[in-house]
């Protein structure tokens, strides 16, 4: 033992010379190459004086990056983690400044613009090199990653033999995105996952041996009708999503607006859940919470958006995980220059997809860069780097989520040339688990899973030159903003502009005035789904009160082209769905008659009636019209790829899971809904011989 432990100390010690004399090299190369940075002074010095300044100075770099940056990224956790990554680079050009200033030589001078440069260039070096060494030898390998994690388990603690679980949601990828991109090439970790052959083999016969074997299985499901992140993943993490009828909602009870990615809305939601089905969540036994927006129970939270309110304690901060992963200076670097090259990669596109006229199109200025590459590079590495941690700290169960593509499929649209460079981004990043789960200290399942795809199409008000928002208040007779007046869509929007709005063209001047003094409606999207709620009233209104208080309201609505079907409550019928030309169809007479959901699969009416069961439901769900040939929807906010509603590819996320786990569901059958997900989850957790948290009724059966 003592041996082992000698060699391991000799290795490092060998490491962190190399690493010293490369940093040191670097110096000297930029000092040549940069006119405001020299290690000499005005008179000129021997080439062994250079050389001892720069060695100095690059192990007083060395020394205060270990030391000081940690303090330093630790007071970083009070500034927005979206300017993070851009004060990088100045800190580290002052950690220079500062051990140059240290030099005993005293003979070393650069500009502070300059010291951002050689401070950025010896980190990346250092981080490549270390890198580099530690690689080749398992042990120091391990050692390295271990400091990504945001808690080392306690000291002595086994670790059980059993195999762990890391659940992995790459948001927003459907099914159908997935297996075209094993297809096309462009995730080959997940295509020998699944047994594909690499699209440049099968070019080349069987020369190569085949297909490899294997290891996972490819499952479709279907979500419920609110397709989208708060819904399905606090149904998966917590076992119910019940009253959760869209992204964002208002609720006459309390007079708010609910929305799924506000923190406050996060933490009441994941309380009811708990509430009702009487557990903490999927990971309440030994699990770690990563990038979510609910807790599923983990005692191991960073960047869980359900906690971000708390303030007790630097671990129950949503933000702490920025901690675990930028104390390391060269992950700080690394990741700082992905996001720059991120800014620059989205403004490119965007100033191409313009030269080029691409249609449909959506605004991508002001701060989406910045938003897209915070996703795309600082959420993805952070996140990335906590599961790593968790892995080799040998925990039971890991839920982690990758924004990336759900935020550049939102402006770029699901298909094409941007999102498809995202997808070969997330595998690499799977190839990286699948890697550390080789230095992990037990085995471990690695299960890959959406929450919803997303379907694509051009906006309802590009299409038609208004909002849902104006077309409620044309119904309702109040007035409508000019541009909605002015479409720049064909005739048959334009005519169905003027019946919204209730004026031939003769009249186009006129305005419309409010009818009485009643609050105007509440018009809210999630997507393609759009939500209508007079606050005013406390209860849910029936269609007849809404016909009685706005007659061409439901009638405006239903007959809109851009417009699907719509979901109210009926005094007769109990709920009825509506569509063009009449059409009322009850909830209860659906399977036989789908009417307007016949264009949105046969999945469609037990989603609709089980929205209309939810307490908080709007007085008017909206649908928007859905082609089935190309799959398109029409989003009722700014987005060419949208999700949140019934419509195309929105609807069917994946499950990838590993052959050594039982299938999600029997032959024939179909997976339904996230609550369901969340019981072959759990399920998958008891069959890997870990923790038991019995469920023992379904969520719904539990009250309610």
């Amino acid at each position: 033992m003592r041996g082992v432990r000698w060699r391991r100390a000799v290795s490092q010690a060998g490491r962190s010379v190399a690493v010293w004399v490369v940093s040191t090299l670097t110096m000297l190369v930029l000092a040549g190459i940069l006119p405001d940075f020299r290690l000499q002074s005005a008179d000129g010095d021997s080439a062994t004086t250079i050389a001892m300044t720069a060695a100095v100075g690059a192990g007083v770099f060395g020394v205060l990056s270990a030391l000081a940056w940690p303090l330093l990224v630790r007071l970083l956790l009070l500034v927005p983690a979206l300017v993070l990554g851009l004060l990088v680079f100045f800190l580290n050009g002052s950690l220079l400044l500062l051990a140059l200033r240290l030099n005993p030589s005293g003979q070393s001078e650069v500009a502070p613009e300059t010291a951002v440069i050689v401070a950025a260039v010896m980190s990346a070096v250092a981080s490549a090199t270390g890198g580099a060494l530690a690689v080749r030898d398992d042990e120091a390998y391990r050692r390295r990653l271990y400091r990504l994690a945001d808690r080392r388990r306690r000291a002595g603690a086994p670790c059980p033999a059993t195999p762990g679980t890391v659940f992995l949601q790459l948001d927003g990828v459907g099914h159908d995105v997935l297996a075209a991109a094993v297809r096309k090439g462009l995730m080959p970790t997940v295509a020998g996952w699944l047994g594909a052959a690499p699209r440049q083999a099968s070019a080349q016969g069987s020369a190569g041996g085949g297909a490899p074997r294997p290891s996972h299985r490819l499952t479709l499901w279907h979500t419920d009708w609110s397709s989208q992140t708060g819904a399905s993943q606090l149904g998966i993490l917590h076992g119910s999503n019940h009253d959760v009828p869209a992204f964002r909602w208002y609720e006459k009870d309390t007079g708010e607006v609910m929305v799924c990615n506000r923190p406050t809305s996060a933490a009441e939601l994941q309380r009811r859940a708990v509430e009702r089905t009487g557990d903490g969540g999927l990971l309440s036994a030994d699990g770690a919470s990563r990038g979510n927006l609910f807790s599923g129970g983990a005692d191991e939270q960073a960047l869980v958006l359900s906690i971000a309110t708390r303030r007790r304690s630097r671990e129950t901060r949503s933000r702490a995980g920025y901690f675990a992963y930028f104390s390391d200076p060269a992950n700080a670097v690394r990741t700082a220059l992905s996001f720059v090259a991120e800014v620059g990669r989205e403004t490119g596109q965007s100033i191409r997809a313009r030269l080029r006229k691409e249609r449909p199109r959506v605004g991508r200025g002001g701060l989406y860069p910045l938003v897209r590459a915070f996703a795309t590079v600082v959420e993805r590495d952070v996140v990335v780097a906590a599961v790593m941690g968790d892995m080799l700290a040998g925990r039971t169960a890991v839920y982690a989520d990758l924004v990336a593509y759900d935020e550049v499929a939102h402006h770029s649209g699901p298909l094409g040339r941007d999102t498809e460079q995202v997808l070969g981004r997330l595998d690499r990043a799977l190839a990286l688990l699948e890697s550390v789960a080789e230095h992990a200290p037990r085995p471990y399942r690695i299960v890959v899973l959406s929450d919803h795809g997303q379907s694509p199409g051009e906006t309802f008000r590009a299409r038609y030159g208004l909002t849902l928002g104006d077309l409620v208040r044309a119904g309702c007779g109040l007035p409508v903003p000019r541009k909605a007046e002015r479409t720049h869509s064909g005739a048959e929007a334009r005519g169905a502009v003027r019946a919204a709005l209730r004026r031939p063209v003769e009249e186009v001047g006129e305005r419309h005035r409010p009818a009485g003094r009643r609050p105007e409606p509440i018009v809210l999207a999630s997507g393609n789904l759009g939500l209508i709620s007079f606050p005013d009233v406390p209860h849910r209104m029936s269609k007849e009160e809404i016909d009685a208080r706005h007659p061409a309201l439901l009638t405006t609505l239903a007959n809109h082209p851009g417009i699907g079907f719509l979901l109210v409550r009926s005094e007769q019928h109990g709920g009825v769905v509506l569509g063009a030309y009449g059409a009322e169809i009850p909830l209860d007479q659906l399977d036989r008659t789908p009417g307007p959901l016949a264009a949105f699969g046969p999945a469609a009416a037990d989603a609709v009636r089980r929205t209309h069961s939810f307490p908080h439901t709007a007085d008017i769900m909206v649908n928007s019209f859905h082609d089935p040939g190309d799959g398109e929807v029409l989003a009722f906010e700014e987005q060419i790829g949208s999700h949140g509603g019934l419509g195309g590819a929105q609807a069917r996320p994946f499950l990838l899971s590993p052959l050594a786990l039982s299938a999600p569901v029997g032959d024939g059958e179909e997976l339904t809904g996230a609550e369901q997900v969340h019981r072959v989850l759990r399920r998958w957790l008891r069959e890997s011989d870990g923790p038991q948290i019995p469920l023992t009724t379904a969520p719904e059966e539990r009250a309610a």
